[in-house]
């Protein structure tokens, strides 16, 4: 059992409990992925799985999990609402490093206007107060990431393992099923404007993650430069893909 196996599969069936999921269709290469990292007796080898869903109101639901010995711990989890509806993204990065755990958790915003908030970032703040007391801020963010992330953003960076697997993964349960609450209260819009400002707030959102997705050196050393990109722009970021 790895470290963040437990997150995946709570998400899993938690998904399957309340949702209409299908699968999501991965391009072929990318399911699975094997490579290795380090030199000599340091060597350890690193699998890559990829899993995708939808339902008729999340366009893409789909994670990555790099395994790669407890000093390589990664499961990138988010979902894509379709852009028919307001609804945020849903955002889990929790990676674990030689030099530590890293972990993001948050609801990411399209807008930032004040009605915005009052409807789903609000409602969750009573969550993030919770676990921020155990939780602290993880520190320094990029200035140009700022505007991707709601006032209910979790990032901290735990010491023990322990709290990974206790705090961490309370944390990342109860941000889950709030999504889903969202969800399934979600009506569509039909304001033309309104569609199009939504859609516009996805892309801007995806070329931002694509550009900068922090896994883009990892995999590259992994598995090597064509793949990563084709994983990021035609799997992790497909948005642009799936309009054109």
């Amino acid at each position: 059992m790895t470290l963040y196996q437990p997150f995946l599969d709570y998400a899993i069936a938690l998904l399957k409990e309340r949702l209409e999921l299908s699968p999501y269709p991965i391009p072929e290469g990318f399911e699975r992925k094997e490579g290795t990292m380090g030199k000599g007796k340091k060597q350890e080898e690193v699998v890559t799985t990829s899993y995708g869903f939808q339902s008729p109101k999340l366009r893409q639901i789909r994670a990555a999990h790099v395994r790669g010995g407890d000093s390589l711990q990664v499961l990138n989890f988010v979902i894509f609402p379709q852009p028919t509806y307001d609804l945020p993204f849903f955002g889990a990065d929790l990676v674990t490093l030689p030099g530590g755990h890293l972990i993001a958790l948050d609801m990411q915003p399209l807008f930032h206007d004040a009605a915005y908030q009052q409807k789903y970032s609000e409602p969750i703040l009573p969550i993030f107060r919770v676990y921020q007391q155990h939780l602290p801020w993880g520190g320094d963010f990029p200035e140009e990431a700022k505007p991707f992330f709601s006032p209910a953003f979790l990032w901290t960076r735990p010491q023990e393992t322990e709290v990974v697997e206790t705090r961490v993964l309370e944390a990342f349960k109860d941000y889950l099923q709030a999504y889903l609450n969202f969800v399934e209260k979600a009506e569509p819009i039909t304001n033309t404007q309104r569609l199009e400002e939504i859609l516009q707030a996805q892309r801007s959102y995806i070329h931002y993650r694509a550009e900068k997705d922090p896994a883009r050196g990892m995999f590259t050393r992994l598995y090597g430069a064509e793949w990563t990109e084709e994983y990021i722009h035609g799997f992790l970021f497909d948005l642009e893909r799936k309009l054109n």
